[in-house]
């Protein structure tokens, strides 16, 4: 069985696409997921809650993120918490990517 390691660059392993989010899995376990989105300007997730804690860390552009209620925005190279059944909604300022680090425990 084959287990290479190889290096990667997370900011080029999704391309954009106008008016659409990409998405990559890095790694999925039972106890959490890693994953890289890439967002056309404009796109965004509309306000949900989640069952874990998650850390975004923006990779390129700027992204407008909504923590029950408050705004904050986010440029390349800031990370945020964004807090376990939290409602929280983000929308793509300028075409950005992000890590996205979800803790399932």
């Amino acid at each position: 069985m084959n287990n290479e390691v190889m290096p990667n660059s997370l900011v080029d392993m999704v391309n954009y696409q106008k008016d659409a989010v990409v998405s990559k899995t890095v790694i999925e376990k039972n106890t959490g997921t890693v994953t890289v989105f890439a967002f056309g300007m404009g796109q965004g997730l509309s306000e949900h809650t989640a069952p874990f804690d998650a850390l975004v860390q923006v990779l390129d552009g700027e992204v407008k993120i909504r923590i029950s209620g408050k705004p904050f925005n986010l440029k390349q190279g800031d990370i945020i918490i964004m807090p376990a059944n939290e409602p929280h909604a983000l929308k793509a300022v300028s075409n950005f990517k992000m890590l996205l680090t979800m803790i399932r425990s």
